[in-house]
């Protein structure tokens, strides 16, 4: 049993993101009618064209409502989708999913959320009922375990392993203070990145990504008729989606140097995309960098480095945004913070603006390959879900 590919048989013809940040003075609907005007105005349509929709968030809205209210829409299917850190991309699942099935025409998926009124420091929370084995702790402090488990797996040394989060925390800035978009736009240097408070274990203030408000959208079309919307679009190569099981707090195997999920993702991605080297092929990758061990552990799950030397090659700056692939050149959610139902269509945003050679400043010279990929990790090590997307500029041969 495998999963069938939907290489080259959709297309990417409008993409849109607001500002992520402090948005007090606008509502959830104010961020969606945003995000959603705009991916129209970008290909040429309204939201009359569109024959169904997918409204991912996590907190900020209940039923395909949320979305439909402030536009106006009125006689469109819209399904509410929420998994996780991994909503915003989810949605886009599904939306392709719909096309390639023949179902519709054109499907669109829209990602939102309004945290920073919530009174959260940090993720909300829903707490569903369950058997009592699941560890309840803050997200700092479950991510806070990758760091000395890895080091104690590959001999690292502590100071080492600082350096190598210090310089994730540094390279995501840096591309964030080169982003309108962004929430934080200040560089900000490897010093004060290790003078900050710890939050949590070996996790300071700048070691872990903040919380913002934000919409970003996405309008998906069969591959044959992209050139109706735009002459640049981008192209589906692979969807893949993981589920763990959860028992990783629990299993006495389970070591917190890896993410399974990720890893049979990445596979999967790999193998319906025709990916043999990740590290080469791909322009660059946007991945969830929700603290920044997490960010030098997914290196490794997405054979983008070998088994306990990402840490060198981040600091080698194999990942810089002028390096041999560049990461989260947008400046990932150390930047942005992390809208939930947004974050995975932001992530697209960036791969759309990067391989049409239209990010500026940030732009990477790699981008004549082609290739981006997408990747959303939600949950906590051991327990989580994982997305990883391919998408590029030309059909295969």
């Amino acid at each position: 049993m495998a999963t069938h590919s939907l290489r080259d048989r959709i297309a990417i013809v409008g993409v849109s993101c607001t500002p992520f940040g402090e948005h007090f003075d606008l509502s959830v609907d104010d961020l969606i009618v945003d995000a959603v005007t705009d991916a129209w105005a970008t290909a040429g349509i309204t939201g009359e064209d569109v024959d169904a929709y997918w409204m991912g968030t996590y907190v900020s809205g209940i039923s395909g409502l949320t979305l439909t209210r402030p536009l106006r829409l009125a006689g469109k299917p819209v399904t509410r989708v929420e998994n996780m850190c991994a909503t915003g991309s989810d949605a886009f699942r599904n939306a392709c999913y719909a096309v390639a099935s023949g179902a519709v025409d054109v499907a669109m998926a829209v990602g939102a959320e309004k945290l920073k009124d919530n009174g959260f420091s940090g993720l909300p929370s829903p707490k569903p009922q369950d058997d009592g084995t699941r560890i309840s702790n803050t997200a700092p402090a479950n991510f806070s375990l990758l760091g000395p488990a890895y080091q104690q797996r590959y001999g690292v040394d502590p100071a080492a392993f600082r350096s190598a989060m210090s310089h994730v925390a540094w390279k995501n800035h840096a591309n964030g203070a080169l982003n309108s978009r962004a929430q934080f736009r200040k560089e900000v240097s490897i010093e004060t990145i290790e003078k900050a408070p710890n939050i949590a274990g070996q996790l300071g203030v700048f070691d872990c990504s903040g919380v913002a408000d934000g919409a970003a959208a996405a309008i998906v079309v069969r591959a044959e008729d992209a050139h109706r919307y735009t002459d640049r679009p981008l192209y589906v190569k692979a969807l893949s989606m993981m589920s763990g099981y959860g028992v990783g707090g629990i299993d006495t195997d389970y070591d917190y140097t890896t993410f399974p999920e990720v890893v049979a993702c990445a596979k999967d991605a790999y193998a319906q995309a025709g990916i043999t080297d990740p590290r080469r092929q791909l322009a660059m990758a946007e991945v969830h960098d929700c603290f920044t061990p997490t960010e030098i552990v997914l290196m490794e799950d997405l054979g983008f480095s070998e088994r306990g030397a990402a840490y060198k090659d981040v600091l080698a700056g194999a990942f810089d945004r002028d390096g041999e692939l560049p990461v989260n050149p947008d400046g990932g959610l150390k930047s942005f913070g992390h809208p939930i139902g947004a974050s995975g269509l932001r992530m697209l945003f960036e791969c759309w603006t990067q391989l049409r050679g239209e990010a500026g400043a940030r732009q990477v010279a790699t981008a004549d390959r082609g290739l981006a990929l997408t990747h959303n990790l939600g949950g906590a090590p051991g327990d989580c879900v994982s997305f990883v997307s391919v998408v590029g500029t030309e059909l295969s041969a």
